[in-house]
């Protein structure tokens, strides 16, 4: 039996199938590109969704990581000081609008957390009648119960209801209906300055403008989750940028460890004196070995030409996109390496035929592919990808 065929039975045997996974084994990795246990290469157009933003095989992240690993402090959990958590918190704020941060696991106890930040500064400040959440149609914000209510997508709520009460849904880029829905009992407001899972679909930075402006008339907390569109994915530091705003709250996690489980909460000053011991905890927040992990990732996104880097790769990857002839393709959108082809046949069909064609693609929403690859992804990859995706909806329209 091969090594294949053992793993794939074992998985599928142990393993709680909330998963469909691809009939192959990966094995290793090397800068953007991904080997299976026969050898065969795929060019990686997914980085872990969104998170391998130093590709594979990083020499610098591998030194850092087994460094502190060799000094048998890998966990301490919260209750103790060390180093590792204070340097990661320190460099976060300097680079941001934050004072403090908070370090948890995942993008989504990441949300979770923000959601109870905002509702204990609304306790301390006597408004217990503010427990309503705004967010937006489309929006991706986690799984997990709480994350899940300010998720609008049926398929995802409907076997797990009832949510959270205090969800309310606007319109995604709509001040109209922001307007509507925002008032004297929101709590908070949560919005992606770049939706991901939902479409790769863009903020306006007039309607990033509103949602300040809403908040802080109504009393609510903005929160940004830059979860799967921060730290350089769009070329700029932070995707919310552009709009010359800042959130009360911000969320980070995928690319922050470079492949290592972390998720950030950064928060203002008020904020943060909301919140005192034991208010909230995670037993595996902080460790140093990730802690380390962050750091090294965010100076090398902040390194000379690392941002510009993205940006001019990112600009070429849309050109290259917008160049392809196929009448499947119905709209191009992105920014930096965040970005997406619309189509009029079903995503899963492209992805499947990518993997024969030694491409890893996903999709995002029920009709669009996104291209979140390792942010190291050069310009011969895009020509690559481009031949390729080519080929693919050239077959299609054969077969139609």
């Amino acid at each position: 039996m091969s090594i294949t065929t053992d793993v794939i039975q074992k998985d599928q045997q142990f393993s709680v199938p909330v998963a469909g996974r691809p009939e192959f084994v990966l094995a290793r990795g090397e800068g953007a590109t991904v080997f299976d246990e026969d050898g065969k290469a795929y060019t990686d157009w997914v980085a872990g969704i969104a998170v391998n933003s130093l590709g594979y095989g990083d020499k610098e992240l591998m030194d850092v990581v087994a460094k502190q690993m060799r000094t048998g402090l890998i966990h301490v959990s919260g209750l103790y000081h060390t180093k590792a958590l204070a340097d990661l918190a320190e460099l976060l704020c300097e680079v941001s609008f934050a004072d403090k941060a908070y370090f948890c696991n995942s993008g989504a106890e990441a949300n979770e957390g923000a959601l109870k930040f905002a509702r204990k500064l609304a306790y301390v400040n006597d408004h217990k009648n503010k427990t309503k959440v705004v967010s937006f149609s489309k929006a991706f914000h986690g799984r997990t119960l709480g994350a899940l209510s300010v998720t609008p997508t049926e398929k995802y709520q409907t076997p797990f209801k009832p949510m959270v009460p205090g969800a309310v849904v606007g319109e995604f880029d709509s001040i109209d209906s922001a307007r509507e829905v925002i008032d004297e009992d929101t709590v908070a407001v949560i919005v992606e300055p770049i939706q991901g899972e939902g479409g790769i679909n863009l903020a306006s930075a007039e309607f990033l403008q509103a949602l300040r402006q809403l908040c802080d008339e109504r009393g609510a907390a903005l929160i940004f989750d830059e979860i799967q569109c921060g730290l350089g994915r769009t070329g700029e530091l932070w995707a919310h940028s552009f709009s010359g705003v800042t959130p009360d709250i911000m969320t980070l996690a995928k690319p922050l460890a470079g492949g290592l489980p972390i998720g950030a909460i950064l928060v203002t000053d008020e904020v943060a004196s909301a919140m005192q011991p034991g208010d909230h905890g995670s037993t595996f927040s902080g460790g140093a070995v990730v802690m380390r992990a962050g750091e090294m990732v965010v100076k090398r996104v902040l390194s000379a030409g690392f941002l510009e880097h993205v940006k001019e790769v990112g600009d070429y990857l849309l050109e290259r996109l917008e160049e392809i002839n196929s009448p499947h393709i119905v709209d191009v959108r992105g920014r930096g390496l965040m970005a997406a082809i619309e189509l009029n046949v079903p995503p899963a069909d492209i992805v499947a035929q990518g993997y024969e064609h030694g491409l890893l693609l996903v999709n995002s929403g029920p009709s669009a592919i996104r291209f979140i690859p390792p942010l190291i992804i050069e310009k011969r990859h895009v020509d690559e990808l481009i031949d390729k995706l080519t080929t693919i909806l050239e077959g299609i329209d054969g077969d139609g």
